[in-house]
């Protein structure tokens, strides 16, 4: 592990010199139609920022916590707006523009509202969903997964993954398991505010959710001296079921918090992007107060004895093995001239006219003053 948390500073000595970063090791890529490819790195071709409190068609502009390209081009992207706050959850269609040079810019075409079961919006009055992630399914529909929202009584939102329309009407939800809803925040079950973020599809069609932190019964959630453990679902999107879970190990929060910081530091799992059947790029987002984010980028594999441990109760003590994981890239709080901001979604972009592939990543301002929608786009390196 001491050779992997020194490889970072190494390359990253490499990057300011290069402009690039290049990734220990070799990865089959995906994504959409394309296999089989291999990237040898990455170069950051620049950033891009909406200030919070742009506002479109009279609503606040923020909270981006899932991105993914469709085949058209067009860029969906979901605000973790669980109603009550800035109007009813929602989600955009976005146009993102930028060459092999320079981040141009990003401009909102769509806004649309999400309606549940019963055709009506969700609420703008109340709290009752947290969407988190969003990708398109390959019928040309949105999956969307969301946190839910803890709360007694009327107040209670289990979490979920549902397919919707590109118009925000309900179609389906799936069946999650039921150790992954609130029971009490303290016993049993999920945490607040800790649950589906992650969500991928496969060249495969199959989709997969994650919680961001561990269950109750998994163990205590990230801390500056522990990590933690959570749990990636796989969902059958012909019968609509989960058939398996395997275990993501979460490192220790990497930084503290400022002396004059609130907020416990943590550390948590927001996103997964497919590259194959099997390989996902895993993304871990810590923050400490008043310091900053800093985000790594994970390859993370199933393998064939990786352990299927949805009959586990409790990880704690279990035998299992554990999802493979390789560390890609670490962005510390500035990475090359750019301070990250709160990154939590990523896809894919365009090819460049060199033939590379793009990534782009997309930060969540929380709606926060001192906090912008940060994108950034990378060029995959062959």
């Amino acid at each position: 592990m001491k050779l992997l948390q020194s490889l970072p500073r190494a390359l990253s000595r490499m990057a300011r010199a290069t402009g690039a970063l290049v990734l220990f090791g070799a990865l089959a890529a995906c994504g959409g139609s394309d296999g089989g490819e291999r990237i040898g790195g990455l170069r950051l071709i620049g950033d891009y920022a909406i200030k919070t409190k742009t506002m479109f068609e009279g609503v606040e502009f923020g909270g981006i916590s899932g991105i993914d390209r469709a085949p058209d081009g067009t860029y969906w992207a979901i605000s973790d707006e669980r109603g009550g706050e800035r109007g009813t959850p929602r989600f955009y269609a976005l146009s993102i523009d930028f060459d092999a040079t320079r981040f141009k810019g990003v401009s909102i075409q769509k806004m649309v509202s999400l309606r549940g079961p019963d055709g009506n919006p969700l609420s703008s009055t109340a709290r009752t969903v947290d969407p988190e992630g969003i990708r398109v399914a390959p019928n040309g529909n949105l999956y969307i997964s969301s946190e839910g929202n803890f709360g007694t009584g009327a107040a209670l939102f289990q979490p979920f993954v549902r397919e919707v329309r590109t118009d925000g009407g309900f179609v389906r939800e799936f069946e999650t398991p039921s150790g992954f809803n609130y029971v009490d925040n303290k016993t049993t079950g999920g945490r607040s505010n800790k649950l589906f973020e992650a969500l991928a599809v496969t060249p495969n069609g199959r989709v997969f959710t994650a919680n961001e932190d561990a269950l109750i019964e998994d163990g205590p959630i990230t801390s500056l001296k522990n990590g933690s453990v959570v749990r990636v679902v796989e969902l059958d999107p012909a019968s609509g079921k989960p058939v398996a879970q395997y275990a993501y190990p979460l490192p220790p929060v990497p930084v503290d918090k400022a002396p004059s910081g609130t907020f416990t530091p943590d550390n948590g799992l927001p996103e997964l992007l497919a590259l194959s059947n099997n390989e996902f790029v895993a993304m871990e987002r810590a923050f400490a107060d008043g310091v900053g984010n800093t985000i790594r980028l994970v390859l993370a594999t199933i393998e064939a004895d990786t352990t299927n441990v949805q009959s586990l109760k409790s990880l704690q003590g279990a035998s299992y093995k554990p999802m493979k994981k390789q560390l890609l890239l670490e962005m510390p709080i500035t990475y090359q001239g750019v301070k990250i901001d709160n990154i939590e979604g990523a896809t894919w972009g365009p090819r460049l006219p060199n033939g590379n592939r793009t990534l782009v990543l997309v930060a969540d301002n929380n709606f926060a003053d001192n906090q912008v929608t940060q994108f950034l786009a990378f060029e995959v390196l062959p």
